[in-house]
C-alpha cells in the first residue's frame, strides 16, 4: 500500500558532505574563489541561471592544456570514489540506523532513500555508500563527444525548482528508467490514493539556500524538512555565491552532523519514527475500513 512507502530525501553538496564540484576544480588546479565569486557570478549578472552558469563554466574548462583535461563521464565517477571519505560525521550508520527505526514500528514499512541534487548525478551516484543505500540519484549529468569521450554538453540541469519535479516523480512512483524513455513520464496523472510515496512520508533535508521550493512543497503537503547549515564553511565561496543568490531565509538550520546524539541526527531519528508510527496507523485504519 502507498501509505506504507516512507522516502528520506536529501540533497548532496554541504548536506551530506562539503561541495563536491569545489572539490573537483581544486584537484584541478582551478581556485573555487575565483571561480564560483568570479567566473560563475559574472554569467549570473548576465542572465544566466546557476546551475546552467557553474556548468558552462566547467565545461569551459575541459580539453588538452585545459585545467579538467580530458574529462568524461568516466572521470567523474572515479573522482567521486575518491571522496568516500567526506562524509559528514555519523553519515555513514545513518542509513541503517534510520532503517531499524522504522522496522521497529512495523515491518511492513518501507524506507527509502534518495539523492535530489544540482551537483553531478555522475560524481555523486557511484559512491559506495549511496549505491548500497539509495534508491536514486538526481543531479545534473554531461553528454560527451563521440570522438573523444570528453564530457562537451550539458544534459540534464536540475536548477532549484526543478528539484521539485523529482520529488513528484518519487511521489508518482515513476523510476529514472522510466523517465528516459519517456521524458513526460512526470506529467502522468496518478489519483492521490494511488501514489506510490504521499508527500507527508517524506522527509527533505537539504542545505537550506537551495532547497527552498523543496521544502515549502514538502511542508504544505504534511511532510517534514530540515534546513542543513555548516557555521565551518560559512565562508566559503559557494557559499558566499549562494548568499548573494538568496537574501530573505526564515529557514531554521541545523549542522550537518549525523550521530544520534547530534542535534540534526536526533531529529532526524525522531522524524523516521513519527512518519513510520503515522504510516502504520493509516495502514491499519485503511485496512479496518475495508
Amino acid at each position: 500500500m502507498p501509505m506504507k512507502n516512507i522516502a528520506v530525501i536529501f540533497d548532496f553538496d554541504d548536506t551530506l558532505m562539503p561541495d563536491s564540484t569545489t572539490e573537483l576544480i581544486k584537484a584541478h588546479g582551478i581556485d573555487p574563489d575565483e571561480f564560483w565569486g568570479k567566473t560563475v557570478r559574472d554569467l549570473l549578472l548576465s542572465g544566466y541561471e546557476p546551475a546552467l552558469a557553474y556548468l558552462n563554466r566547467l565545461l569551459e574548462n575541459v580539453g588538452k592544456d585545459r585545467p579538467l583535461g580530458e574529462m568524461s563521464n568516466a572521470k567523474l565517477r572515479e573522482f567521486g570514489l575518491s571522496l568516500g571519505k567526506n562524509f559528514y560525521p555519523g553519515v555513514s550508520g545513518l542509513f541503517k540506523e534510520l532503517r531499524e527505526i522504522a522496522g521497529g514500528v512495523s515491518a511492513d514499512i518501507n524506507l527509502e532513500f534518495y539523492v535530489v541534487s544540482g551537483g553531478l548525478q555522475d560524481l555523486i551516484e557511484e559512491m559506495p555508500l549511496l549505491k548500497k543505500n539509495f534508491t536514486a540519484v538526481y543531479g545534473c549529468q554531461f553528454g560527451e563527444c563521440p570522438k573523444s569521450g570528453l564530457i562537451k554538453q550539458i544534459k540534464k540541469c536540475v536548477t532549484f525548482t526543478e528539484k521539485t519535479r523529482y520529488l513528484f516523480e518519487i511521489n508518482k512512483g515513476i523510476s529514472p528508467r522510466h523517465v528516459e524513455e519517456n521524458k513526460y513520464a512526470v506529467n502522468k496523472d496518478v489519483p492521490l490514493q494511488k501514489r506510490r510515496v504521499p508527500f507527508k512520508n517524506m522527509i527533505y533535508v537539504g542545505d537550506g539556500l537551495t532547497d527552498i521550493p523543496c521544502f515549502s512543497l514538502v511542508k504544505r503537503m504534511g511532510g517534514m524538512a530540515f534546513g542543513v547549515f555548516n557555521p565551518g564553511e560559512e565562508r566559503s565561496a559557494k557559499r558566499a555565491l549562494l548568499e548573494f543568490l538568496n537574501t530573505d531565509r526564515v529557514i531554521s538550520m541545523h549542522a550537518p552532523r549525523y550521530r544520534k546524539t547530534d542535534e540534526l541526527g536526533a531529529l532526524l531519528r525522531a522524524a523516521v519514527s513519527t512518519v513510520a508510527q503515522r504510516a502504520h496507523l493509516d495502514s491499519s485504519q485503511a485496512e479496518t475500513d475495508d
